[in-house]
């Protein structure tokens, strides 16, 4: 795919990128697909996948009481929890916004590991990593941010997004559409959205303006990105995906980069 190779004008000393079909067949690819990467928040695609795994396996379940008084594993997973983004401080009631949260996330690792008596980063390799065969990614601190992958092994996780195997279909549905809708909050990057729409550790595009996929993308897409300049988007309704990896943060060059980019990919899967 010729809308690719556009990351070699980004101001990244190393990008690549994948665009995968939901039977997991590379569509195209561009860069060097095994180096890795820190993923920053694309590692919530990845715990939030194994989180739920657990509750499959009966860990626990989403309505396990986690985290500040009145939350469960659900607000959690939904960022509805109200814990402060970075602090264990409670900034708002369970379910009354949506306060995007690493906190939240670290509680379900240890909630998780507190269930199991097994670590996260093993539990994630065990349900997650060594069954899709993604022998290049590991988790080395935070369930939040602290991933790091290659394009091949995110190539092989954003197949499964679209053809769940390790989870139930109807879990993977719950995951990746709206959960306690109606919430306004901050989309870390791109401001105040009167609807933040997100799943259980998936963010929802729906109608957000401004957002860092494309304008072309469905409001059905779901995904992730990080402070590290990646993204993993999965539109259901061009049946592909798209994972960018790079290693320069975030910040202005992504925002008025990324959407274009996104844009001129879903044009080119349209064949338009």
């Amino acid at each position: 795919m010729k809308s690719l190779s556009t990351i070699d004008s980004w101001p990244s000393p190393h990008a690549a990128s994948a665009v995968v079909a939901a039977d997991g067949a590379v569509l195209g690819l561009h860069g060097d697909a095994d180096r890795r990467f820190p993923l920053a928040s694309v590692t919530k695609l990845l715990s939030s996948y194994a989180f739920l795994v657990a509750v499959e396996e009966g860990a626990f379940e989403l309505e396990t009481p986690a985290g500040p008084e009145r939350s469960t594993v659900r607000h959690l997973l939904a960022h509805t929890s109200g814990y402060d983004f970075a602090e264990r401080t409670v900034r708002f009631a369970p379910g009354e916004r949506r306060q995007y949260s690493n906190v939240g996330f670290e509680v379900l690792a240890e909630t998780l590991e507190k269930a199991t008596g097994i670590g996260f980063a093993d539990y994630l390799g065990e349900a997650v990593l060594q069954p899709l065969g993604m022998a290049s990614t590991s988790l080395d601190g935070s369930s939040a941010a602290d991933g790091t992958s290659t394009l091949n092994d995110l190539v092989l996780f954003a197949a499964e997004l679209q053809s769940p195997t390790l989870l139930d279909v109807q879990t993977h549905s719950q995951a990746t559409h709206v959960v306690f809708p109606d919430l306004a909050g901050i989309l870390p990057g791109y401001g105040r959205q009167k609807n933040n729409t997100w799943g259980l550790g998936f963010e929802i595009r729906s109608t957000k303006s401004p957002h860092w996929t494309g304008l072309m993308n469905s409001p059905e897409t779901y995904g992730h990105f990080g402070q590290s300049g990646t993204f993993l988007w999965v539109d259901p309704a061009l049946e592909a995906a798209c994972v960018t990896l790079t290693d320069k943060d975030f910040g202005p060059w992504a925002v008025e980069a990324w959407t274009p980019f996104n844009d001129a990919v879903v044009s080119e899967l349209r064949g338009s």
